[in-house]
């Protein structure tokens, strides 16, 4: 069953998994990044994992809850226990010092993965579209994956923000 599914997926979502693995593994290297950049690739995720909430349930009251749900309660637990060790604002050159991270990576592929249980399972039951509890448990894990993604971002821009950066 197994190789039907993999057999049955259409070939441009492995094009697809292949270039978020290439941007996960880039987000592995030390660098150094505007406020914007920082910014941009959590926003995607976030509109992109709405968006897949979405398509696949509609304008479902419980799916866009348990989306919005994942995404407050990851994005605020996460804010305060991410680890940003390594991490530094540079007033002079107004960026951050990010080091590389295999968080993103992680971040990137469970995106993903709920997208093509999501999907697959739609595909094969039509109705559990419908379904409160699968629309509800997708949405708040593409929701949870989003609110990861959003609290790394703030607070890498916090590190900007903060009194001994705005002193400096």
């Amino acid at each position: 069953m197994f190789i039907a599914i993999i057999q049955h997926t259409p070939v441009w979502v492995w094009g697809l998994l292949t270039v978020l693995i290439a941007l996960g593994l880039w987000q592995t290297r030390d660098r150094e990044m505007s406020l914007m950049r920082i910014t941009v690739l959590p926003l995607v995720m976030v509109t992109l994992s709405l968006i897949g909430v979405l398509s696949a349930f509609g304008l479902s009251l419980a799916a866009l809850g348990a989306w919005a749900a994942g995404v407050a309660a990851t994005g605020v637990a996460a804010r305060y226990l991410l680890n940003l060790r390594g991490a530094a604002w540079s007033p002079s050159t107004r960026c951050l010092h990010v080091p590389g991270s295999w968080l993103p990576l992680a971040l990137i592929l469970g995106s993903f993965a709920v997208k093509y249980f999501a999907g697959y399972n739609v595909a094969v039951n039509p109705a559990l579209a419908a379904t409160a509890g699968f629309a509800g448990l997708c949405s708040l894990a593409y929701g949870s994956v989003s609110g990861l993604f959003m609290a790394r971002a703030l607070s890498l821009r916090s590190l900007a923000t903060a009194p001994q950066a705005q002193a400096a």
